[in-house]
């Protein structure tokens, strides 16, 4: 499968982007899809997990509250609405695949990132 982010860019503090990934094949909804980051400098961090069926949603304490992860299985598409962004949230941000039906450890695809950059 070919994860491809889009949405990234610049915006000040307070404001809101979102995110989406498309997925290539026609394996979207099996399985549960995850937004990952990486700030420069810093290691890769999770962000939020949906399961395959949307109906098991998981964040990162430091974004709960303010993003949103969503999907179109109809599009082969997860969303990351995010809201109230800080200047702390800049990172490259990532999608990836969990090899299962449910936001796990273990992923298997990984699409290429796109730029967040929020000023204060």
């Amino acid at each position: 499968v070919q994860l491809q982010a889009s949405g990234g860019g610049l915006v000040q503090a307070g404001g809101s982007l979102r995110l989406s990934c498309a997925a290539s094949g026609r394996t979207f909804s099996s399985y549960a899809m995850n937004w990952f980051r990486q700030a420069s400098g810093k290691e890769r961090e999770f962000v939020a997990g949906i399961s395959w069926s949307g109906s098991t949603i998981v964040y990162a304490n430091s974004v709960k509250g303010r993003f949103t992860i969503s999907r179109d299985n109809a599009k082969n598409t997860v969303y990351l609405q995010m809201n109230s962004l800080k200047p702390e949230d800049t990172a490259v941000y990532l999608c990836a695949r969990s090899s299962g039906h449910y936001p796990s450890t273990d992923y298997d695809s990984w699409g290429q990132g796109t730029q967040v950059t929020v000023s204060s």
